[in-house]
């Protein structure tokens, strides 16, 4: 009868360490499955029973009861969606683009954006944006989109996006819309270089017509200046001056010892130099 005893004893205690194992492991992965970890650039908004908390929670630890509730998280940091699209312009022409639509959740009103657009809010932005951009586009000839007007474009889908988008949710920031790789039409785009060649041909003619006007400038400037100095001299030059001149010529070649043969009509002297 002791040793039965001892027996049903043992048992039991193997018994009770079993349970509390179980116990053990099940608190560990209730522990485990009722709490979630925020990271950095993050945020996270707790749902229970469908119901969305207005508290939103960042970088760090969210405890929750995961039978009735759950945690959503949602990235703050800037994202980006990429589209190729077929823009139609004013004449009717389609022009294609890839486009970068950038923006970011503002984190106070990720419970709004949830609620209202629910996690598949990218797909709200692609779709205003596909409208906005109609829109905008089709009141710009499609050159507009290939020159410096690309900007003012820019900016205007940007402003329709937020019009439309703050109709249906308030909470996403749009940063920037940016239109990459425009590709005109082939005949449009060949119209578009042969008359940016031809004003390059224009303002290349004009330049070297002011050119040769400024070196026509020039020459008439100096030869001006010749005439006048030429005129100054004229007038300078008397029939007294002429004699000092020819009176100081003769005293130099006086003291020359070479030989030279002076021919005058008894006014104004010639030099005939001789060799000796």
């Amino acid at each position: 009868m002791f040793a039965k005893f001892i027996i049903r004893t043992i048992k039991l205690i193997q018994n009770m360490k079993r349970i509390e194992c179980f116990f053990g492991l099940a608190i560990i992965f209730l522990t485990y499955t009722s709490c979630a970890v925020i990271r950095p650039g993050e945020a996270g908004v707790k749902q229970t029973l469908g119901k969305f908390s207005d508290k939103v929670s960042t970088q760090g630890t969210v405890f929750y009861n995961p039978f009735i509730s759950k945690v959503i998280k949602e990235s703050t940091q800037t994202s980006n969606i990429k589209l190729i699209l077929s823009l139609p312009s004013k004449e009717g022409l389609s022009v294609n683009s890839e486009i970068s639509i950038l923006y970011r959740l503002e984190q106070n009103k990720i419970p709004s954006v949830l609620e209202n657009l629910g996690r598949d809010y990218e797909s709200i932005i692609t779709s205003v944006f596909r409208s906005a951009s109609s829109d905008v586009c089709a009141k710009f000839y499609a050159k507009d989109m290939h020159s410096g007007m690309r900007a003012s474009i820019e900016e205007e889908i940007k402003a329709k996006m937020k019009e439309n988008l703050e109709k249906q949710a308030d909470g996403i920031e749009l940063i920037a819309v940016l239109m990459k790789s425009i590709q005109l039409p082939r005949g449009l785009a060949n119209s578009i270089e042969r008359k940016l060649q031809a004003e390059q041909d224009a303002m290349r003619m004009k330049f070297v017509i002011e050119q040769a006007k400024l070196e026509a400038d020039r020459k008439i400037i100096n030869a001006k200046g010749e005439r006048d100095a030429q005129k100054i001299l004229s007038e300078g030059l008397t029939q007294e001056i002429i004699k000092i001149r020819s009176i100081e010529a003769f005293n130099k070649l006086s003291e020359s010892p070479n030989s030279k043969i002076i021919v005058t009509d008894g006014k104004t002297p010639f030099l005939i130099e001789t060799e000796d």
